[in-house]
């Protein structure tokens, strides 16, 4: 049995939804069951339960975008960097493994010849360059809490979209902005990110660090591209001229656009498609967000 953590947010609910419909039993738990940052009483809950994997989908994102995590520091260093430490120490405790959903946003741009960040990258968009947003600063600390945690997955996701209409989508975010920065990044498409997370335990993966990041990067152009052609937005789109303009009107603090390598996925077996294919395929199976008051 698995134990879900953070299993009502956007991540979370899809470990949950696949958990479903692959059999795999599973239980949620929150603050409102044990205090999580109680390394013995979590402890005593996993051994209690039975058992065999935590996932940890906890964290703090802000609402209704990184900015929000300036204002809610300490929240934010919580859930995202002692959060992680104290599960290490309970899991540990109990003699089970476990997977940490980490982010990619801990990196910016891409290496100097171009190529995208591997595993083996220290974080170049963290409070030791003094370079980033708080949320990506509590993110890298949080990895850093982690170094040396013993039957350890620790997942890193990046720009998350599916194919169901949602605030935390990509894809319903470039549809709903009034102007789009253009950038090169690697996504996560959600399904394959969860999927790829469980294939680590069901299959005994090698514990350790993983891009789990779609292969290949895309711009947002050739994301707004690729909804109109499909005709799912007729829009017009607007962007701003440079990233200098967008920080300067519509953010309070820097964002990560970057490029991660999925080698190291891909070669233990992780099922992570050629990013275009996803996107397209999640255009193609485009669910719009249900209407406040209508029949269901």
């Amino acid at each position: 049995m698995i134990i879900l953590l953070g299993s009502t947010g956007y991540v979370g609910s899809e470990f949950a939804r696949v958990c479903k419909q692959q059999n795999i039993p599973y239980q949620c738990v929150g603050h409102r069951d044990v205090d999580l940052y109680n390394v013995a009483a979590l402890a005593e809950l996993l051994r209690s339960s039975g058992a065999s994997f935590l996932v940890n989908c906890a964290g703090f994102t802000g609402k209704p975008n990184v900015d929000a995590c300036e204002l809610q520091r300490g929240e934010c260093l919580l859930a995202n960097a002692v959060l992680p430490e104290r599960l290490a120490a309970a899991c540990e405790q109990a003699g089970i493994p476990w997977g940490h959903v980490s982010s990619g946003c801990i990196y910016t741009g891409t290496k100097a010849d171009g190529s995208g960040f591997t595993e083996l990258d220290p974080p170049n968009f963290s409070f030791r360059q003094d370079n980033c947003s708080f949320y990506s600063g509590t993110k890298a600390l949080g990895e850093e809490c982690l170094q040396g945690a013993k039957e350890c997955y620790v997942w890193r996701l990046r720009i998350p979209f599916d194919h169901r209409d949602s605030p935390r989508n990509y894809l319903s975010k470039v549809m709903n902005y009034q102007r789009l920065l253009d950038a090169t990044n690697s996504l996560s498409h959600l399904r394959e990110f969860v999927e790829s997370c469980l294939y680590c335990w069901q299959h005994s993966v090698p514990y350790g660090i993983y891009n789990v990041t779609n292969t290949g990067s895309v711009t947002t152009r050739e994301v707004v591209e690729m909804l109109r052609s499909s005709g799912l937005s007729n829009k017009q789109f607007d962007f701003f001229e440079d990233e200098e303009e967008f920080m300067r009107l519509a953010a309070k603090t820097p964002r990560s656009n970057t490029v991660l390598d999925n080698s190291k996925a891909l070669a233990a077996g992780l099922p992570l498609s050629p990013v275009r294919d996803v996107i397209q395929l999640a255009i193609d199976n485009w669910q719009p967000a249900p209407q406040v008051g209508a029949a269901t």
